[in-house]
């Protein structure tokens, strides 16, 4: 079973979450409220993302590199983490 099947009601709350802050950002926008409240909302979503991004990431390295018993399974599984790695720090 995928890690993110059985971490899905926390990981779908991160998701809600991200939802309305974003949600909330585009109120601000529309409502031309200040900058500062809106760069604010705006840290807020990219936190919670690197959140859930952490999260699944953990489950990922938890559940197809250490307990994953076929090395050559490990290895691609290995190489899904560092391509997303390497695409989010660009």
């Amino acid at each position: 079973m995928s890690h993110t099947i059985q971490d899905k009601p926390k990981l779908m709350a991160r998701v809600r979450r991200i939802q309305g802050q974003a949600a909330a950002l585009e109120k601000q926008l529309q409502n031309e409220t200040d900058c500062g409240a809106i760069l604010q909302q705006i840290a807020a979503i990219r936190g919670a993302v690197n959140g859930l991004l952490g999260a699944v990431i953990e489950g990922h390295i938890t559940h197809h590199l250490v307990l994953e018993p076929d090395e050559a399974q490990r290895r691609d599984d290995l190489d899904v983490v560092l391509q997303v790695i390497r695409s989010y720090v660009k």
